[in-house]
């Protein structure tokens, strides 16, 4: 089998030619296609895949769409009922995650009137994300990529870190600088909070101008040929206090603690753990959230660095690693890398420097 949508085909159908599935959520109609849209369903049968997609599309979809027969459909509705048809289906696995009720509904209408049973359980998305949870070659190479923008853009803005400039200040320059280097979009909606308010671990950029003796942590990301990318570095304005930098060696120590341990067969929840006794130990109750999560064509993917998910490590997997300590009404300090785990370990796919920085 040479793609995922063969791999789909062989879960969801195999020994069952009366079985198919049916992809809605866009990210994986664009995972298995590599064609964006906004719209339109994937239909998987046991002999064929057909990509459809309404006029808006239907040109484009032609002449980029992968690993799928394109049909530009006039009422979707009746397309599907004809192609459940031709290929004799007799039940079609719908997704449960990312369906609304409404439009688990009309399919579930819409296959009624040709007596085809609809099946809205895990069946589905449970292969769609064991599949995406295994980045190939070819999707590691577009992460990569991403992160080289991401890479670039920390680089770009030390120099632009000065007394006066605000949390918003930075953030739309990353934004533009990314941009600029290429990027579809942003990852998400970047962080960047300095002095208390780095206590926030999702704190919205606001108009707070960055002062001496402060920390500013940037989580950013680039959103490259639908693949993301998202590190997260703390660095200081002019000096630090004893206690910043003691906050920030026990980050760092976890941090690198993980990327030691990582490989596979270790579960995923005792990754989250080892970095979670080094903070713990001395800073309970400061490292409130997972220390990790997948990274692809979502910017939170599975599997997850958590107490909650016992998830093997296993080669191919693309995770972050993003101790952090939050003290309110202080600081807080983050470090984030994406690491591939691979045969042996792991490889930090994420180049800038990780050290203290005092700008």
């Amino acid at each position: 089998m040479s793609n995922p949508v063969e791999k789909l085909q062989q879960m969801i159908t195999s020994g069952d030619a009366e079985a198919a599935a049916l992809v809605h959520f866009e990210n994986s109609r664009r995972y298995f296609t590599h064609f964006p849209s906004s719209d339109g369903v994937l239909f998987v049968t046991a002999g064929a895949v057909y990509l459809l997609v309404d006029f808006r599309y239907g040109e484009a979809a032609q002449k980029r769409a992968k690993n799928c027969e394109v049909i530009c459909f006039s009422i979707l509705n009746n397309s599907l009922k004809e192609l459940a048809a031709k290929h004799g289906v007799k039940r079609v696995y719908l997704e449960q995650e990312h369906l609304t009720v409404s439009q688990a509904k009309r399919f579930e209408k819409v296959f009624a009137e040709i007596s085809v049973e609809t099946v809205l359980d895990e069946t589905l998305d449970k292969a769609v994300r064991s599949l995406r949870m295994l980045k190939s070659p070819q999707e590691v190479a577009k992460l990569e990529a991403s992160q080289q923008i991401t890479d670039a853009a920390f680089t770009y803005i030390l120099p632009y870190i000065k007394e006066g400039v605000t949390e918003r200040d930075i953030a739309l320059e990353i934004e533009f600088f990314m941009r600029k280097q290429g990027a579809e979009a942003i990852a998400f909606e970047l962080i960047v909070a300095a002095g208390r308010n780095g206590s926030m671990c999702h704190a919205v950029p606001s108009d707070y101008a960055v002062q001496r003796g402060d920390f500013i942590t940037m989580d950013t990301g680039a959103l490259l040929d639908g693949y993301h990318s998202d590190m997260t570095r703390t660095v200081a304005l002019h000096s630090v206090s004893d206690e910043q930098r003691i906050v920030y060696e026990k980050v760092l120590e976890a941090h690198l603690k993980v990327i030691d341990t990582v490989k596979p067969g270790i579960p995923c929840s005792q990754i989250d753990k080892v970095a979670r006794d080094i903070i713990e130990s001395e800073y309970p109750g400061a490292f409130g959230h997972g220390l990790g999560h997948g990274v692809g064509f979502e910017i939170h993917e599975e599997p997850r660095f958590s107490k909650f998910d016992d998830t093997p490590c296993a080669a191919g997997m693309v995770v972050t690693d993003e101790p952090g300590i939050y003290l309110p009404g202080k600081f807080g300090v983050r470090i984030e890398d994406m690491l591939l785990i691979t045969e042996t370990g792991c490889r930090t796919l994420t180049k800038s420097p990780k050290e203290l920085m005092i700008l």
